[in-house]
């Protein structure tokens, strides 16, 4: 009798963990096709005389583009204000209401500048009183339709082994539905990127989300999607594949734009700056093709250009 009960327990908690169900949900009836999805980072909302940090041309243009690409979702990388005040906050509504009126699905993860001139307490209150749904949480997942699984991470938290955030993480992975094909993860600070030894080498890697890169590697091979991680941080762009998971560096939403000695692992190597830009993700049946579009300031033609292509085959 007392080894049913425990039988019967044992079944009991493995059924609750496949039942684990993502933080929001978009059922597929309301996803049109293809489903188009958006992301990027590094804005730096603020005051548009400020044109040292953030260039208000640049981003404004970023936000009509993406506006009239009408996308199931955009996801934030991250440094979306400039220094996490009211004011920020308040160019960020001025400036994309264009997104508001379109209906648009915003999906913030939190980057080092939402804390840059505030207590954590209060920079916290003014980021979810901007995105109230997610009132409460640092990080969350979100069910595109059953086959999409995006997770926004906070890297401003721990990402290592044994930590809140990752074992969340875990669980959220191991319940995926086996319909899931594509997982996206954004966060702002980036597991792989060039490797500097001149510039901006204080933005390299760290140890935090390159664990998260060891444990994404360690189960991608045998999963039954692809995993696709978009970070910022770096005011550029990068693209990298490393142990079956596809890494993009999308930094570059209007703030001050950083230049980058490109590694051999890079798999963008143009030499064209500043680099402006979002990155566009379509899904179809069975592949997922990427594009970047570049936001090039002044020119009289082509001022849009898709500067990065790639497609991705999808697990059946």
């Amino acid at each position: 009798m007392r080894t049913a009960s425990i039988a019967l327990l044992v079944s009991a908690i493995a059924f609750c963990a496949a039942s684990v169900a993502a933080t929001f949900s978009v059922p597929d009836s309301e996803l049109p096709p293809p489903l188009v999805l958006i992301a990027y980072g590094d804005m730096r909302f603020t005051d548009s005389s400020e044109t040292n940090a953030s260039n208000p041309i640049a981003r404004q243009a970023l936000i009509a583009k993406i506006a009239a690409e009408r996308p199931a979702a955009v996801f934030i990388n991250g440094d979306l204000p400039w220094h996490g005040v009211a004011p920020d906050y308040e160019v960020y509504r001025e400036e994309t209401g264009q997104w508001r009126e379109r209906h648009l699905r915003i999906y913030p993860a939190l980057g080092n500048h939402e804390f840059a001139a505030c207590s954590e307490p209060a920079c916290l209150d003014r980021w979810w009183r901007e995105f109230p749904e997610l009132r409460g949480l640092r990080w969350y997942s979100v069910a595109l339709g059953s086959k999409v699984l995006a997770v926004a991470l906070d890297s401003d938290a721990s990402l290592l082994a044994g930590s809140e955030q990752r074992l969340w993480l875990q669980g959220e992975l191991a319940a995926q539905s086996p319909k899931v094909r594509l997982v996206l993860i954004v966060l702002h600070h980036p597991p792989v990127a060039d490797l500097q030894t001149d510039k901006l080498a204080n933005h390299n890697p760290r140890p935090n989300e390159q664990a998260l890169a060891a444990y994404l590697e360690g189960i991608a091979p045998q999963g039954h999607a692809r995993f696709v991680v978009i970070a910022g941080h770096i005011h550029n762009y990068e693209r990298f594949e490393q142990g079956g998971v596809q890494y993009l560096v999308s930094g570059g939403g209007g703030a001050a734009p950083y230049a980058v000695d490109r590694t051999p692992a890079d798999l963008y190597q143009d030499t064209d700056f500043p680099n402006y830009h979002y990155v566009r993700l379509e899904m179809r049946a069975n592949d997922l093709s990427a594009e970047m579009i570049r936001y090039q300031q002044g020119a009289a033609a082509g001022q849009w250009q898709t500067r990065d292509r790639f497609e991705l085959s999808l697990p059946p």
